[in-house]
C-alpha cells in the first residue's frame, strides 16, 4: 500500500476551494482499472494530495480518507475529508524537474487521476 495518495480534479468540475467549502465529498466515478485499484487500496486516514488540472496543474490541497465503500468494485466510493491549501502550490514542472517523481505514474501515466504516492513524494508536494 502507498503511504499516500494524489487525485486529481478538474477545477472547473470540483476544485480545492470547493472540497473546502464542503469539508467533505465522496470521491467516485473514476473509470481508469489503475486508478480504481488505487481507490480500493486506500483505508481510513490515508493522506492525500489534491491536484488541479486545467490552467492550474499544480498540487493545491491536502486531505485525508475518511472511509471506503468498496462493495461495488468498479466503483468504489471514497468519502475525503478537506485537509489545508498548500501555501506555494507545487506545479506539475517542478514536479517533473524532481527526481523523486521519476518513475512517478503521475509522470510516466500523465492520464491517471489516482495516483500513489511515496512518503518522500507527499512531503515533497505538500512542503512539510
Amino acid at each position: 500500500m502507498s503511504a499516500a495518495y494524489l487525485l486529481k480534479t478538474e477545477p472547473s468540475e470540483y476544485s480545492f476551494e470547493d472540497l473546502q467549502r464542503d469539508a467533505t465529498t465522496v470521491w467516485d466515478g473514476v473509470s481508469n482499472p489503475a486508478a480504481v485499484k488505487n481507490l480500493r487500496e486506500m483505508t481510513p486516514g490515508t493522506k492525500l494530495v489534491i491536484y488541479e488540472t486545467g490552467e492550474r496543474k499544480s498540487a493545491v490541497g491536502t486531505a485525508t480518507v475518511v472511509s471506503v465503500d468498496a462493495s461495488d468494485p468498479k466503483n468504489p466510493r471514497v468519502k475525503i475529508k478537506a485537509g489545508k491549501a498548500i501555501a506555494k502550490p507545487v506545479t506539475l514542472t517542478e514536479i517533473k524537474a524532481n527526481k523523486l517523481f521519476a518513475d512517478s505514474p503521475l509522470v510516466r501515466m500523465g492520464r491517471l487521476s489516482v495516483v500513489p504516492l511515496t512518503a518522500a513524494q507527499y512531503k515533497f508536494l505538500t512542503r512539510d
